[in-house]
């Protein structure tokens, strides 16, 4: 049964090895996808001014959905232009990895929904978001691309940097949640996605 088990892990391991630069090409689209989504949540989020607390959560949590359906379609059809299984053993892997951080924000978010309305909460539970998504995103990196960890560490450090600018009281810094939220699930992904893109028309064997 050991052995069993062993042969399989091995053989998972070869494989997201082997898909390295099919997971790279896979990605931008996502990214890209996902910074569109977050860019444009961010700017409806400003301009009707939904800056509190259970208005926000409900923004970025709908906006969040939408994203990972968005990803989930993409990923599939790309599996099924591939001829490839889908939800393969690679593929489980890197949701297993993702899960228990994204798992923990998400409970945290719906917490703070019971703390009366503020633009402070609304703040803490972007950075909380950042900061478990960043964790999230690292955990994957270690089954795909390497500029996948690094990109989990720019949320990591991002969010522990403004957190310290929150709680130290430094208020000539306005941190406006959805600007927050705007830049890191908007901007950064645009840019890696882009990043990923015109990388990987330069060099398709990378």
């Amino acid at each position: 049964m050991e052995t069993n088990w062993a042969v399989e892990n091995l053989q998972t391991i070869r494989t997201l090895m082997e898909r390295s630069a099919l997971y790279r090409r896979a990605l931008a689209p996502i990214m890209l996808f996902a910074g569109a989504i977050g860019v444009i949540t961010a700017i409806i989020g400003r301009l009707s001014h939904m800056d509190q607390g259970r208005n926000f959560c409900g923004l970025w949590l709908a906006a969040a959905i939408i994203a990972i359906a968005g990803t989930f379609c993409i990923a599939r059809r790309q599996a099924l232009k591939a001829n490839e299984v889908f939800w393969s053993p690679p593929t489980r892997r890197v949701a297993q990895a993702l899960s228990p951080s994204l798992s923990a924000g998400l409970f945290l978010s719906v917490l703070l929904t019971a703390v009366p309305d503020n633009e402070e909460i609304s703040v803490v539970t972007s950075l909380l978001w950042i900061l478990f998504y960043g964790c999230a995103v690292h955990a994957a990196g270690f089954f795909m691309p390497r500029g996948i960890k690094l990109f989990g560490w720019i949320f990591i450090i991002g969010s522990c940097g403004l957190f310290s600018v929150f709680f130290l009281g430094w208020h000539h810094f306005e941190l406006n949640p959805h600007w927050l939220m705007g830049f890191f699930f908007g901007v950064l992904h645009l840019a890696y996605g882009a990043y990923l893109y015109l990388t990987e028309k330069k060099n398709p064997a990378a």
